[in-house]
């Protein structure tokens, strides 16, 4: 099936952390569809190189790079890669995360509140940090952000992991107002209950009906909702868009 609906980003140099696999794999192929040029970022080298080579089976460019975004020099390097293999970033998808298993706060450690905030807050600036000088300087580019039903209202998700996404809201919110006159956009995705590897493993059938029973629209979110909702905040089809959060979550958001 030809599903090439954004022709503005045929050629355009797309960089997707968390692209090893999930929703992040998911939203590569997607913009590799699209015509782009696509770089995955993330830790897990074989499964990125997995992705990469996917990708150009199917004739598309891409590069797999190894970068831990919480390392602000991991990701200065990863950015001087794609420049010098793919050339300038025109979109961001800054979707590395995770880690939104429950915990009650009774029961939360320091350790591991700091890092899920480290993990999904703090690497999202740092990501941020890292590309968003050559997009101001191009005058031209859109960023994505990866938030959650989490940020949004109470639910099961750790304290930790909904205090990061709702960080992630205002950081995307500031930054959109920030760099707005310089010709760079900045939305965010808050997806619900997504059926990725990971949590197809990790949720039994049974709990994966009653999770879809939540959501109105009555199933659980695919990768490819997401990276629908990616392609159209990248491309001109939102061209007036900007500091927004699209809830890709069957409803969830209306309860």
């Amino acid at each position: 099936m030809d599903d090439t609906r954004y022709p503005d980003l045929a050629g355009q140099v797309v960089v997707i952390t968390g692209g090893s696999r999930g929703i992040g794999a998911g939203t590569a192929r997607a913009f590799a569809r699209q015509g782009a040029a696509v770089a995955v970022l993330g830790r897990d080298t074989a499964a990125l190189d997995a992705v990469a080579d996917q990708l150009r089976a199917a004739g598309a460019k891409a590069l797999a790079v190894t970068a831990d975004c919480t390392d602000a020099d991991a990701l200065a390097r990863a950015a001087a890669a794609v420049a010098e293999r793919l050339g300038p970033v025109e979109v961001l998808a800054a979707f590395a995360g995770g880690d939104g298993h429950p915990v009650p706060t009774v029961r939360e450690s320091e350790q591991h509140w700091r890092s899920v905030l480290d993990g999904n807050l703090t690497a999202t600036f740092l990501t941020v940090r890292a590309f968003l000088p050559g997009l101001v300087g191009r005058r031209r580019g859109s960023v994505v952000t990866m938030a959650s039903t989490a940020g949004r209202l109470p639910g099961g998700a750790s304290a930790a992991y909904a205090a990061a996404k709702a960080g992630v809201l205002m950081l995307t919110r500031h930054l959109a107002a920030e760099v707005a006159a310089d010709g760079v956009r900045v939305n965010a995705i808050a997806p619900g209950a997504v059926r990725t590897e990971r949590t197809a493993a990790q949720m039994p059938p049974e709990v994966q009906r009653q999770v879809a029973a939540a959501h109105p629209l009555g199933r659980l979110g695919e990768p490819r909702d997401i990276a629908d909702a990616a392609l159209f905040l990248a491309s001109g089809a939102s061209g007036w868009i900007t500091g927004q959060t699209l809830d890709v979550s069957g409803g969830r958001v209306i309860l």
